[in-house]
């Protein structure tokens, strides 16, 4: 006993008995944090944009085993500096120019710390009413910024929820319409249900169709042309479903894309949706990236036909300033998703849902848990406003299409694809390389060469850019849309471009 007790006392002299929670301390180590992240951004631009680091650097700089006794934050802090920082990719940084944009803002952030802050759990009304309840009208007020049918708003008897991805919003999405479908055809026959989509179509859809017990040879990516621009043809969606019709199969699920992630190619709404009707499918619009650009009147026509869907979604995330994650997505008919996803065990019974009154956002995802992200959105949209949030928007466009002309005024890139929003798609085609009309494959060769090129590019650290090969054709792709960038960034990441092909072609 004697040892024990001294192992106790040990302990206490260890431990420094302070309450997780204590408000003092919250307020005294929050305000590190903060100016921590703003010394951050205000140094962001002299670190390499993707990290230089090696796999499994990190545990060769950390402890094997967590820490016994409390360390201090100052500690913490010069650990994150030092150990951390090294092995992040900025994505905040203004010379982010890969992938999409994940913009970021003071708002997003504060509305971030809100929301962690009250650290709710909102899976039903009554678990927090203000957590449903605020999501429900910035739901409706993003709606109607987007210009959407009331159809899809709750007032107009459908409705919003906030998802965490696009893969969540399809993966709902998927299972309603699987469900809705085989009550009329009898769900013995899930095996014959077939999902269409482009070739173009994020790999999200095919996963969320394997979950939902789609046989995965029923899964239709419909091959696209670089002359139309990589959009999906509404008569090769015809053609595919009468085969499959002949075949005795049933068509379920149309995902159409407005912003694809190789080329952001738009999918031609208004004829899809009429193909899609005469089957009774589900129709849902992916446009996680480029949805946001639709607030501003001067892009609304590429969602021109989603009164024809069933489901839109857009990613708040990526480029309407609000951090991950966000996807909204709006439904005609929220009884599809409740009947397919709702469960309710004794424990969560309460008056308030049992009134059918109020939206329990339980059953309108896959999961049971959910964070309170309503308050992020509600502040990026009161701080800022429809009217700055459509000239940020149109600045990075602006940005983009800068970028566009310098590469179109250089005899030695070619845009491969149109620019509809704020990405290029570029490349060093054959006709501007020295081996060409050689022996082999020109076009081989040309692929090739930028595929160097942007891995020379990205290595310097200077830059980040990612890539798309589309119909055989290797292309960087130069994504407008960190916060932070400016006019000089987009200069610069040219002049980075330049140097680096100057440099190959003196080496060839």
């Amino acid at each position: 006993m004697g040892s024990l007790a001294s192992f106790d006392e040990v302990e206490n002299v260890f431990s420094n008995n302070v309450n997780p929670l204590d408000p003092e301390e919250f307020r005294s180590q929050g305000h590190m944090i903060i100016d921590f992240l703003a010394d951050y951004y205000q140094n962001i631009q002299k670190y390499p944009v993707l990290s230089q680091v090696e796999p499994g650097y990190l545990v060769k700089r950390l402890p094997t085993t967590a820490p016994y006794v409390a360390e201090p934050v100052e500690a913490i802090l010069q650990d994150v500096q030092q150990h951390i920082i090294p092995g992040i990719t900025h994505w905040q940084s203004p010379n982010y120019f890969a992938y999409f944009p994940s913009s970021g803002s003071v708002a997003g952030f504060l509305g971030e710390m809100l929301s962690t802050g009250f650290n709710v759990v909102g899976f039903n009304w009554i678990s927090s009413p203000a957590a449903t309840e605020l999501e429900s009208i910035v739901m409706d007020w993003l709606g109607q910024m987007l210009d959407l049918p009331r159809a899809f708003l709750f007032s107009g008897n459908g409705g919003g929820v906030l998802q965490g991805t696009t893969c969540e919003a399809i993966l709902c999405t998927v299972t309603a319409a699987r469900d809705r479908m085989l009550l009329k055809v009898g769900r013995d026959n899930i095996g014959k249900l077939v999902v269409y989509a482009s070739d173009q179509t994020h790999s999200a859809l095919a996963k969320a169709a394997k979950i939902a017990g789609i046989d995965p040879k029923n899964f239709r990516a419909i091959k696209t042309k670089k002359s139309a621009a990589f959009g999906l043809s509404p008569e090769s969606l015809r053609h595919a479903i009468s085969i499959d019709v002949k075949a005795g199969l049933i068509p379920l699920y149309l995902c159409a894309t407005i912003g694809t992630t190789s080329t952001t190619a738009v999918d031609p709404l208004i004829p899809l949706c009429d193909v899609a009707k005469e089957y009774g499918m589900w129709v849902h619009v992916d446009a996680a990236y480029a949805g946001s650009a639709s607030i501003c009147p001067e892009f609304r026509h590429f969602i021109d036909g989603v009164e024809g869907a069933d489901s839109f979604s857009l990613n708040a995330h990526k480029w309407f300033f609000t951090t991950l994650d966000c996807c909204c997505m709006w439904v005609k008919d929220p009884s599809s998703l409740i009947k397919s996803l709702s469960t309710n065990p004794e424990y969560l019974r309460n008056k308030a849902s049992d009134s059918k009154q109020v939206v329990d956002y339980k059953d309108w995802q896959i999961t049971l848990s959910r964070r309170f992200r309503a308050m992020k959105l509600w502040l990026v949209l009161r701080r800022y406003g429809v009217a700055n949030l459509r000239n940020f928007l149109r600045g990075h466009v602006k940005m983009a299409k800068r970028f566009e002309d310098l590469v179109a005024g250089d005899g030695r890139f070619e845009v491969v694809v149109p620019r509809y929003f704020a990405m290029v798609c570029f490349r060093v085609p054959p006709s501007a390389l020295p081996f060409r009309n050689q022996v082999g494959n020109d076009e081989t060769r040309a692929n090739e060469f930028n595929r160097e090129l942007l891995e020379t590019v990205n290595a310097a650290g200077r830059i980040y850019m990612t890539h798309a090969e589309v119909d055989g054709i290797y292309m960087l792709r130069f994504a407008v849309g960190a916060s932070l960038t400016e006019d000089k960034h987009v200069i610069m990441a040219w002049k980075v471009v330049q140097e680096t092909v100057d440099a190959m072609l003196n080496t060839l």
